[in-house]
């Protein structure tokens, strides 16, 4: 749901690109997975998802970096923030990298996915883990459980 009191501003590493939210997460994540690994040059990558209605870029013009396939990763074209992803086939959808948020203290995961690719010694305080990817059918009781959580 779009609420304006729950704006928040982000951007890229350099300023150029800068976003904003108005709606309250649906589910925070970290993806352990190699791909994230080496876009971030981190153990994992740290989301929120949020409706794309309530998702909007303010300034600058983001590009297409990553794999460049269905699933599509955008980055800042001067800093090369990895910023945002609009997962395949839910463009009702954007994967928000959670600490590119002006203030990002309170993006705790709550699911953490691919954990079979974990490095060993990467840990999060992840309500949830799974090996892979939840399974779709897992979805809904996963964002209710967040919603009941996070408010």
């Amino acid at each position: 749901m779009v609420d304006g009191s729950h704006m928040r501003e982000g951007g890229c590493r350099c300023g150029q690109l800068r976003f904003r939210v108005t709606a309250k997460p649906i589910i925070t994540m970290a993806c352990h997975c190699t791909g994230c690994q080496r876009m971030t040059a981190s153990a994992f990558s740290l989301s929120a998802l949020y409706p794309s209605e309530a998702f909007e870029v303010t300034a600058g013009e983001p590009v297409i970096g990553g794999l460049h396939g269905a699933t599509r990763h955008f980055f800042c074209p001067h800093c090369m923030s990895w910023a945002f992803t609009r997962p395949k086939g839910l463009d009702a959808l954007v994967n928000v990298r959670a600490t590119l948020f002006d203030d990002a203290h309170d993006f705790i995961p709550f699911v953490e996915t691919c954990t079979s690719e974990a490095l060993p010694w990467a840990k999060t305080s992840a309500v949830h883990s799974f090996e892979k990817f939840p399974p779709m059918e897992l979805y809904p009781e996963l964002t209710e459980e967040f919603a009941r959580q996070s408010a």
